[in-house]
């Protein structure tokens, strides 16, 4: 009965994760973006391009290559692994602090939970 009800708890607990996850990101948009600098938020897009600067940086364009690309998610440190090679033109959610870099937005993300695929 124990194992039954720590199940469906679970079960639950994975459900209400996973929907809110999805409720709290959103599409970019630049007036947000401007309205939210600095505060913590999630955003979804596909892969447009990566460049990969050096194995402490990498630069994920998001909505379109550079230089037209609506975002930029900064990849900084090592902790963060993905499979480059197979990324561009999948759908990847980041959550990070809203900046501007050189006048474009960009998302800095440095911890695995950063990044999610939906």
């Amino acid at each position: 009965m124990y194992i039954y009800l720590m199940k469906r708890l679970l079960i639950a607990f994975i459900f209400m994760a996973v929907f809110s996850f999805k409720s709290s990101a959103q599409t970019f948009s630049t007036e947000d973006f401007k309205a939210n600098l600095g505060k913590t938020k999630t955003l979804c897009d596909e892969v447009s391009s990566i460049k990969i600067f050096s194995d402490t940086l990498t630069l994920i364009n998001m909505g379109g290559n550079y230089p037209n690309q609506k975002y930029t998610i900064a990849i900084k440190g090592n902790k963060i692994t993905l499979d480059w090679a197979n990324l561009k033109g999948k759908k990847l959610c980041v959550t990070g602090v809203y900046e501007l870099h050189k006048g474009r937005p960009e998302i800095v993300a440095a911890q695995p939970q950063q990044i999610a695929f939906p």
